[in-house]
């Protein structure tokens, strides 16, 4: 299915949206959410990051905020009318535990009903490094310190040859599917996501994808998949260790139905990602099994780091723009893909 192009591909694409619409309505759902980046500063050497900032070469002040910069954004969400705050950032040495959970405190503290997303499994084994505690005792912590939600980022390829060559220093598969089991043991749910358009066959694609479904059948703790195509412009894995230039659109319509689907029974909810794909590829994707734009943002650092050019945020009338302009009904959800409203 991941090969499939010309008539072939528009056939996919058809019956993909067919089964959304069996599966999950005709509503295409998003989130109005704030992204904190909290920190450039990483110890990783990811291949394809840009955003990472080096402690002995970078002096900007900007690089890490502090919890009154947070506090600050936070307050500017809530005027937004957020339900989520999206906190992630690198892996950076000079920060402690402490600051993570003061951090999960300090949103808390501007308001009890926002929803925190945060922190990849990337982050959450390097709490564990830095405390000493083990990876289901850290987020144990960090759940009572009012984390609602994993992001299932980190997962680029889940194929360690892959790993080796667009990530070596990163957490490894088998890391990787523990961290996410362990959350889900606990209660916590996880998005799952997929970095495609690099190195990777089309036979390291569907081992992923086998892989995710494999992780579902047993917790049924993902929320949703999301597909993100490599923004390759600034990278290293790009400019001088050959990676392809992203993926095509072809290719893109082919992953999305693909997910539907192979996908849609067990992780009914196919995320788009309109500030790699820009919005009006997003919009077309909406016609190949897709049922979710995601957040509003109202700040996104690490694609734009990378080459994205599509901008940080949308704002909810722009959703309901794109979204009716896709014969579609529009529909705020919170993080957890439960409906606030409709728009009819």
């Amino acid at each position: 299915m991941l090969g499939k192009r010309g008539k072939e591909l528009w056939i996919q694409t058809s019956l993909a949206d067919e089964l959304r619409a069996q599966q999950v309505g005709d509503y295409v759902s998003f989130v109005i959410n704030q992204n904190i980046n909290f920190t450039q500063y990483c110890i990783g050497s990811c291949r394809f990051c840009t955003f990472r900032a080096d402690h002995d070469t970078s002096k900007e002040k900007s690089s890490r905020m502090s919890l009154d910069d947070i506090a600050i954004d936070v307050e500017k969400a809530i005027a937004r009318g957020c339900t989520e705050i999206c906190i992630q950032g690198g892996l950076d040495s000079d920060l402690t535990f402490d600051y993570y959970l003061d951090m999960l405190k300090t949103i808390k503290g501007k308001s009890q009903q926002l929803h925190i997303h945060g922190f990849s499994p990337a982050e959450i084994a390097y709490m564990s490094q830095i405390s000493d505690e083990t990876v289901e005792d850290v987020l144990k912590e960090l759940i009572n310190y009012g984390l609602g939600t994993l992001p299932g980022t980190a997962a680029e390829i889940l194929v360690d040859e892959v790993r080796r060559i667009i990530c070596p220093e990163k957490i490894s598969t088998k890391q990787w599917v523990n961290i996410i089991l362990t959350a889900h043991q606990l209660g916590l749910k996880t998005s799952s996501t997929m970095m495609y358009g690099h190195v990777e066959s089309l036979e390291d694609e569907a081992e992923h994808l086998v892989l995710l479904k494999h992780i579902q059948e047993i917790s049924q703790g993902f929320t949703e998949f999301v597909p993100l195509p490599f923004i390759h412009s600034n990278t290293v894995l790009y400019r001088f260790l050959g990676a392809r230039p992203s993926s095509t659109g072809m290719h893109d319509l082919a992953l999305y139905s693909t997910a539907r689907l192979y996908l849609g029974e067990i992780i009914p909810n196919i995320q788009t990602s309109w500030v790699k794909l820009g919005p009006k590829f997003a919009q077309v994707t909406l016609n190949s099994g897709v049922n979710d734009l995601g957040g509003t943002l109202f700040s996104e650092q690490i694609t734009k780091s990378a080459g994205g050019q599509y901008g940080e945020e949308k704002t909810v009338e722009e959703f309901l723009d794109m979204i009716r302009d896709a014969n579609r009904i529009p529909a705020q959800r919170d993080t957890e893909y439960n409906l606030i409203k409709t728009f009819d």
